[in-house]
């Protein structure tokens, strides 16, 4: 029987769906899971495609099953899992056999990974794999990050299982050592601030308008068909429509107001502090999930302050075309956050990251594919050095008409005890951005007074220092 022409480690949800998407595409692949049970039942339900799957027991038998050079990929949980794994596979591999973590890595341990196989190999791909169980059985958005001759040699199976979009492949090699993991980080990063975004304007409608999960659906439907078209608006209305089996209640009004998170989102923000990159809709989500999981403390302080009532009455058609430029508005700066981070971390790490391309593959087969990726990959094709999305002929006359509607929905909610963090982080993020003369030469003042840090000044160049005399 012929070889394999790649091999995978890990059958759990999305190890499992990116084989059989393999094996359906037409190519061998070799499977292997920590429990040989798994592995076997892996096989028997594979069904029509299981002759394009090789059942392997051990580790030996992988290696030997897959046609050199041989690309392993790694399904398995990030961290330490993925260390262990890679020293299994080190005595069993050649310098051009090639192991690729699929999994949502720290892109600095990507990094570390690489630099420590730089010798004596094999060759490490960090690859950003985004679109949950669904894109990883039929088609999600492959990021990828390492040496382009390795990746070179695993670009036909990519392009294959990747998503598409009108025809293209939604996968590409995006540059060296931890470009692709960082990538996906970011996508994960915006996709927090997307996501807290569409639930703030939910928690208006549920709790400022005192509208049910069923009369928030069609609202959310109906936007998916305009500007706000996006995977994420699309799947909010199918949600809000589901109902419970056991109560008859509306699913979302069962579930725990608790949300989870596994780090990619956390990393976004602190990579984006580390470069000094402002990525402040994407900080106040990860914060908004924080402060989600202090249940106990959130019950403890309504009961001490309470929260208001609702009070802004029936949602008619103008609220809601108000409700809708804001979401939007917040989204672009949101986006317009995360490409900034990216644009600076390719900087820094000499990555070259194709910032057009990054926005062509994120247009199918991932969380946070939207209408407007079309439009940022344009700009960006126009001018790849473009610093900032929201000056762009594409999306500045959108936020000139959008932002006057989100200062309202900011005002109103601040003025009903209604939470809307990324919001209006979104919404302070332009304020600053657009205004010349902002307020840190106070800041600059103070740092001098109390350090003697030094400041410039609007008249001429070079570091100085205040006459403060006894001030103070």
């Amino acid at each position: 029987m012929s070889k394999a022409d790649i091999g995978l480690i890990g059958l759990g949800v999305m190890g499992a769906n990116l084989a059989l998407n393999i094996a359906e595409k037409g190519f061998r692949v070799a499977v292997y899971n920590r429990t040989t049970a798994r592995t076997r039942g892996f096989v028997e339900e594979a069904g029509a495609l299981a002759g394009n799957i090789v059942a392997c027991e051990t580790l030996e038998a992988l290696a030997d099953a897959i046609a050199h050079p041989r690309p392993i990929i790694l399904m398995v949980q990030a961290g330490k899992a993925v260390d262990e794994q890679i020293e299994a596979l080190k005595p069993l591999l050649g310098a051009e056999d090639i192991i690729i973590d699929a999994g949502n890595a720290n892109f600095r341990d990507t990094r570390r990974r690489m630099a420590a196989l730089e010798e004596s190999g094999p060759h490490f791909i960090g690859m950003g794999v985004s679109g949950g169980e669904e894109g990883a059985r039929h088609g999600p958005s492959i990021m990828v990050g390492g040496k382009e001759v390795a990746y070179r040699r695993i670009e036909p199976i990519l392009q294959a299982i990747a998503a598409r979009y009108e025809g293209e492949p939604c996968q590409a090699w995006l540059g060296p050592d931890g470009a692709g993991h960082f990538v996906k980080t970011i996508h994960n990063g915006i996709e927090y601030a997307d996501m807290q975004m569409i639930a703030e304007i939910y928690g208006i409608l549920r709790d400022g308008h005192g509208l049910s999960a069923h009369e928030i659906a069609p609202i959310f439907a109906e936007w998916n068909g305009g500007r706000l078209n996006s995977y994420l608006v699309e799947i909010t209305a199918a949600v809000l429509s589901a109902d419970d089996p056991e109560t008859g209640k509306p699913m979302v009004d069962v579930i725990l107001d608790r949300a989870g998170q596994k780090g990619t989102g956390r990393w976004s923000a602190i990579e984006a502090q580390t470069l000094g990159v402002p990525a402040t809709a994407i900080e106040a989500a990860v914060a908004a999930r924080s402060l989600s999981a202090m249940k106990a403390e959130r019950e403890a302080a309504e009961r001490r302050f309470g929260v208001p009532a609702p009070a802004a009455g029936p949602a008619g058609k103008e609220a809601l075309a108000i409700l809708e430029q804001a979401l939007l508005a917040g989204k672009i700066v949101a986006y317009a956050q995360g490409f900034s981070v990216m644009a600076a971390a390719s900087r820094e790490f000499g990555w070259n990251l194709p910032l057009g391309t990054v926005a062509r593959i994120w247009r199918a087969g991932c969380i946070i594919r939207s209408q407007f990726l079309g439009e940022i990959a344009a700009a960006f094709d126009e001018a790849p050095q473009m610093e900032n999305l929201l000056s762009t002929p594409a999306f500045a006359p959108v936020i000139e008409t959008a932002h006057p509607h989100l200062r309202r929905v900011v005002a109103r909610s601040a003025e009903g005890g209604l939470p809307v963090p990324a919001l209006s982080a979104a919404l302070a993020h332009f304020d600053t951005f657009r205004r010349a003369r902002g307020t840190a030469n106070l800041i600059q003042a103070q740092r001098d007074f109390f350090g003697a840090h030094g400041f410039e000044r609007v008249d001429r160049e070079g570091s100085h220092h205040g006459a403060w005399g006894q001030a103070g």
